[in-house]
């Protein structure tokens, strides 16, 4: 009885609540059965745009763990699952440079849960040394810049020369007796070595390797003399002793490479004036994602990259910050492929 009454009461509440009474409360009804009906019927990219991201996303890393983008991306990864509430899954996918990843990212569904943690190689280097499967400028979206790895000239221990100007003075004097590694004929380490001994005057032999730990290895016991590699791959045997720097090759110097100067301020060497080049790193996604997600992630980007606590993590990891929107990185990307075009053409540069 006491139930029946209390439904009653109930009952009368929601018709109140309606306003109109019963006719009332069918038409919304309809009207939101059509609603649920129309929005069942919506594409789904159009649906995942209303409350994009609605679900975990992925980056592919086109590197080996433990490497600067893979390294850089899980930063950026781990911070941007926070402002989205969702995960976003490491997809580690390394061979040849660097194409295999970023080649499967530009074929992906431009959805917008599909993220590359893309990098000066695949994206600029690779495509003006061979054919790529992919075109970096018709298939993928520049989202963000966020960082730049600078590169640190080291010989081992057992090389001769106490700083730069004895480095120059030795190797510049015995053309072609000299040896220098690089992680690739054409990997970016190589261009910015050719482009360091075309602008100093240095003729010496290339020995490339597929990686950075097998050359550097070499450096480091001297079967090599030197080499000119990120400071994420040479700052830890820098700081233990076992390979000495002469100079870092971004313009104003490196926060991550404490007391080496920048190649350009040495003014007695005339050809290093304004010498100003790094690996960037930074976020692509497929051509045709909905502009929406774009600006989502770039916004989610632009205010995760000003908070301290990334700035730490990325120079924990050797890697300068460098944020740069879209636009701005869009044309970093053009001014540097041209960079690029002219070391590869001045010095003949052939891929393996």
């Amino acid at each position: 009885m006491g139930i029946n009454r209390k439904l009653g009461k109930n009952r009368d509440n929601a018709v109140d609540a309606m306003g109109a009474g019963p006719e009332r409360g069918r038409r919304r009804v309809i009207a939101g059965t059509a609603g649920a009906i129309a929005a069942a019927w919506l594409p789904a990219g159009a649906q995942a745009q209303a409350v994009y991201p609605s679900r975990p996303m992925r980056m592919v890393v086109p590197w080996p763990p433990g490497q600067a983008t893979d390294l850089a991306g899980r930063v950026v990864a781990q911070e941007l699952s926070k402002v989205f509430g969702h995960p976003i899954v490491i997809d580690n996918r390394a061979g040849a440079g660097g194409t295999i990843g970023t080649d499967a990212v530009a074929k992906s569904e431009a959805d917008g849960y599909t993220l590359l943690a893309a990098s000066s190689g695949p994206v600029t280097v690779s495509p003006l040394m061979t054919r790529t499967p992919y075109d970096p400028e018709r298939d993928l979206i520049p989202v963000a810049m966020v960082g730049m790895s600078p590169y640190v000239l080291v010989t081992g221990q057992s090389f001769q020369a106490r700083d730069i100007g004895e480095f120059l003075a030795r190797v510049r004097g015995e053309p072609n007796k000299y040896t220098f590694a690089s992680s690739g004929a054409g990997a970016t380490a190589h261009l910015i070595a050719e482009s360091f001994n075309a602008a100093v005057g240095v003729k010496a032999i290339h020995v490339p390797y597929k990686g950075s730990s097998p050359a550097l290895t070499d450096v480091i016991s001297g079967r090599v003399d030197y080499c000119i590699e990120t400071a994420a791959a040479t700052m830890p045997h820098v700081k233990s002793g076992r390979l000495r720097a002469y100079g870092v090759s971004l313009k104003n110097g490196s926060e991550v490479t404490p007391g080496i100067v920048p190649f350009a301020s040495l003014t007695n060497v005339p050809g290093l004036k304004g010498f100003d080049m790094g690996a960037w790193l930074g976020v692509m996604v497929p051509a045709g994602t909905p502009k929406a997600a774009v600006d989502r992630l770039a916004g989610a980007i632009e205010k995760i990259m000003t908070a301290p606590e990334v700035r730490q993590a990325f120079m924990g990891i050797a890697v300068e910050p460098d944020y740069r929107p879209a636009d701005g990185y869009a044309r970093y990307l053009r001014e540097i492929r041209e960079t690029f075009s002219t070391v590869i053409r001045t010095n003949n540069i052939k891929a393996d």
